[in-house]
């Protein structure tokens, strides 16, 4: 019997000490810390009292569905947009190389001065927007300030800085398709058309799985753009969980504020762990 060398898995070993220092040990620390009331000097164990607290809040119901919102909104917008704008980008087009460059740009621009830069464009008087909306006899609405328009107009900007990873992952699925499928495609008189239908959408599965897994994660765990461009207002009505969290923390409630993060790892886990479970399954079975 040939005994097995554990030598291989030493060098396993640093990531290891990595990834428990810096995401299991804090992650444990979270849910102790998120039973006490605690402050950097001292604490105290109050058990569940936190997460009463925290499901009493107010503006929790309104974050949780504008959490979710925000997450369908913005992964659903990034997979066609994205899926879009590859197809066109792998055809033969003038400048390709550099329209690519083009569309992934926002992705490695600051979240907050991308936020900044569009609440200034946003203006509902004197943002640009409005003014080239009014110049064509539109009245431009109150992106920001306009309860009905203020997560939606975040959620756009979103879409519009996150796309290009999603373009640049579409690619790269698209590019890894055999030439042979599209080139007997062609031969049997398959257009545009039908190429994207039965080449394209089903052989970039596991693309859009990851698009999907990647953008519904962001989405749900959102918290800087939304507050750099309307704090959760007006009122509460762009609120997400992150940014009850943070106010929770800025009020000094640091025991409320750790259980509230708690919340927040376990909705993404339990809405993303079956939902990626789910997809890469029926890709299996495809």
């Amino acid at each position: 019997m040939v005994r097995r060398s554990v030598y291989p898995y030493w060098f396993l070993l640093p990531a290891a000490v990595v990834y428990g220092v810096l995401f299991l040990a804090p992650t444990f620390a979270s849910f102790w810390f998120s039973l006490t009331r605690w402050t950097l000097f001292e604490s105290h164990f109050v058990g569940l009292d936190n997460f009463v607290t925290f499901f009493r809040e107010p503006a929790l119901v309104k974050g949780f569905v504008n959490t979710l919102i925000y997450g369908v909104v913005t992964s659903g917008a990034k997979v066609v947009l994205g899926l879009l704008l590859a197809v066109v980008l792998t055809s033969r087009i003038v400048a390709r190389g550099y329209l690519r460059s083009v569309v992934f740009f926002p992705v490695l621009v600051s979240t907050i001065g991308v936020g900044l830069t569009f609440t200034v464009l946003m203006n509902p008087e004197r943002g640009l927007i409005n003014q080239v909306l009014g110049a064509a006899g539109v009245d431009g609405p109150g992106w920001l300030t306009d309860p009905s328009w203020a997560l939606l107009s975040v959620a756009a900007v979103d879409v519009w800085k996150g796309v290009g990873l999603a373009t640049l992952i579409y690619i790269a699925g698209i590019v890894s398709i055999p030439q042979e499928y599209f080139e007997a495609a062609r031969v049997d008189g398959a257009g545009a058309w039908a190429n994207f239908r039965h080449l394209i959408l089903p052989l970039a599965r596991p693309a859009t799985v990851t698009v999907i897994i990647l953008s519904l994660i962001g989405g749900l765990r959102s918290f800087d753009l939304i507050w750099a461009m309307t704090r959760g207002g007006p009122g509460f009505t762009s609120d997400v969980i992150a940014s009850v969290i943070y106010k929770q923390y800025q009020a000094g409630f640091y025991g409320l504020s750790t259980a509230g993060n708690v919340v927040l790892f376990v909705v993404v886990t339990a809405i993303v762990l079956p939902l990626s479970r789910f997809l890469n399954r029926k890709e299996v079975e495809a």
